[in-house]
């Protein structure tokens, strides 16, 4: 058992990593290879100035009018997403691990403070997943792979509160909690969960079509 948990909080780990950042970077060099070979006319407005406006723009909450319209979803969707950056990164157990690994000092959450916004996601997810069975339009866009990277994301949030308030037996808990974290990690290239590199991309072309090309703005 004891080699079993050196080996995931080890080697695995590295393994995670580097399936997630090269699956990443082939999905991007592939994307650009297709609009090459298809639609390489593309390559002629693409404006980082209006790119990085555009990205901007859509940063900014409920500065985009589409966003406006939809208020409820964007403040929700607006907040899991900027919570999954920070827990990761700012929870206690993580930025001592990642002291230990690196010798880089991260500023940690109290407890207090990563036990709200862990329920925050959490919450978050479960209104996703709710949305997607009320809401018609996206009821009629939903499959079961839709609830099921939802389920992807919560394991590891969830087993990570149960574990650090030893809810369950604490050693096989934080045994799953590592495992459904480094599961995220190489199920994110291959997934929807790849738009954290798709939307720039995204909000790159619309940004350089619609100011460079069309002279207005694309929020």
């Amino acid at each position: 058992m004891n080699t079993f948990i050196g080996f995931i909080m080890g080697p695995m780990v590295w393994i995670s990593l580097l399936v997630c950042l090269f699956g990443l970077v082939f999905k991007v060099v592939r994307i650009i290879r297709e609009i090459s070979a298809r639609e390489h006319y593309l390559f002629s407005y693409i404006s980082l100035k209006h790119s990085l406006r555009s990205i901007g723009a859509w940063l900014i909450p409920f500065f985009p009018r589409s966003t406006r319209i939809r208020p409820v979803y964007y403040a929700v969707s607006y907040l899991f997403h900027l919570l999954l950056f920070i827990l990761p990164l700012f929870v206690m157990s993580h930025v001592v691990l990642v002291n230990e690994s690196f010798q880089v000092a991260l500023p940690a959450l109290n407890d207090q403070a990563a036990d709200i916004m862990t329920l925050a996601v959490i919450g978050a997810l479960i209104f996703f997943a709710l949305r997607r069975r009320m809401v018609r339009d996206v009821r009629y866009l939903t499959s079961w792979q839709d609830y099921l990277l939802l389920l992807v994301v919560a394991l590891p949030f969830v087993s990570g509160f149960l574990a650090y308030h030893q809810v369950a037996p604490y050693r096989w808990m934080a045994v799953f909690h590592v495992l459904s974290g480094e599961f995220v990690l190489m199920v994110l290239p291959f997934s929807k969960f790849a738009h954290m590199v798709t939307a720039p991309l995204t909000r790159a072309y619309m940004g350089s079509e619609f100011g460079k090309v069309r002279h207005a703005r694309d929020w």
